[in-house]
């Protein structure tokens, strides 16, 4: 075989791992950058369902204190 037909194969290969193993990296970097977000959004979600309990108690507190207060 030629020497430019040899160079020109190993450059082939050498661009075709390159590329692959760029699109494999960041395939990887995607899906852990979406596990990351995922849990935020749950951690979030979960403040969220928290907070009309907190308002809730604190009406019935403020209830509380307001009768306390008309009882003096």
């Amino acid at each position: 075989m030629d020497t430019d037909i040899i160079i020109a194969l190993i450059s082939l290969i050498g661009t075709l791992g390159g590329s692959f193993g760029g699109i494999l990296v960041s395939g990887k970097l995607t899906a852990f950058r979406l596990e990351q977000l995922e849990k935020r959004v749950a951690e979030h979600n979960n403040f969220a369902r928290r907070i009309p309990v907190i308002e809730e108690q604190m009406k019935v507190a403020n209830h509380r204190i307001d009768d306390l207060e008309r009882s003096k």
